[in-house]
């Protein structure tokens, strides 16, 4: 028996190759030419995300937040840049998306610096305002949050269907027409208000592109196990809210009214 093979039983390891460390050097350089591809390729395109042309926002959206009625104009708090979250909790939900819920936990800890970059941050949510605060208090986040119920705002950026679209079998999201089993859907926009006051849209992700606030994957894939997700139909069915993790099931279950799209 080999020394790399014993070394593995007695581990516990699975099989998978171990090599002396000038060998395992080797692989890590050839990787790294990768990764450095992988940080060029992410930095021309967010240079070509910048570069894209903005939207007026002419409409004049409404929001319910804990200081009153405000404008989207007036959300940004005295900054130039505003991001939003559009967070899955429908007006009759008794709890936000679980996947929702995963992005949010990464949020606390960048909002002063984002702050510090001329950006405000938040979650916006079509359900009404007291629900949306029994919810994060619940959650114990403290970053502002408003709510949508009273305005279309969800529906024109592509996050909210009509009962009518989703019975139909096909909504518009993610920049094309396709199926999606809930009427809230997860996606970050992006807006730009100049030293007038005019606001602009000036990007929008959804699916997949919502991953930008996972830090936690970005660990994960770090890792030897990766993200260990083995369900292509709903990959992320192992997420369960922070403080229900204890409680999860053996087998993990869908979570209410909630899906998010690997498109």
């Amino acid at each position: 028996m080999s020394i790399a093979i014993a070394n593995k039983q007695e581990s516990g390891a699975t099989d998978h190759a171990v090599v002396a460390q000038d060998k395992w050097l080797a692989a890590r350089k050839s990787l790294l030419t990768h990764e450095k591809e992988l940080t060029r390729l992410r930095d021309q395109i967010a240079r070509e995300r910048r570069a894209l042309p903005w939207v007026q926002v002419k409409k004049n959206y409404v929001f319910d937040t804990a200081e009153g009625k405000r404008t989207l104009a007036e959300l940004f708090d005295g900054r130039h840049q505003l991001l939003v979250q559009h967070f899955m909790l429908g007006p009759d939900w008794e709890q936000g998306c679980p996947s929702c819920s995963f992005m949010s936990d990464h949020l606390g800890g960048m909002e002063p610096h984002l702050q510090h970059r001329d950006t405000t941050l938040m979650a916006v949510s079509r359900a009404p305002l007291a629900q949306i605060e029994r919810f994060r208090r619940r959650m114990g986040w403290e970053f502002k949050w408003v709510s949508a119920f009273d305005s279309d705002f969800n529906q024109d950026f592509g996050v909210s269907f009509t009962p009518s679209q989703v019975s139909r079998g096909t909504v518009p999201y993610n920049y094309t027409t396709q199926a999606f089993p809930a009427e809230e859907a997860p996606g970050v926009s992006v807006f730009y208000k100049d030293d007038v006051g005019t606001v602009y849209h000036t990007y929008s992700t959804y699916g997949r592109g919502v991953e930008v606030m996972m830090g936690t994957y970005d660990l994960l894939d770090l890792t030897p196990k990766g993200r260990d997700e083995h369900n292509p139909n709903w990959p992320m069915d192992w997420v369960r809210h922070h403080d229900r993790y204890e409680r999860a099931a053996a087998k993990p279950q869908a979570a209410d009214g909630c899906c998010h799209a690997q498109g």
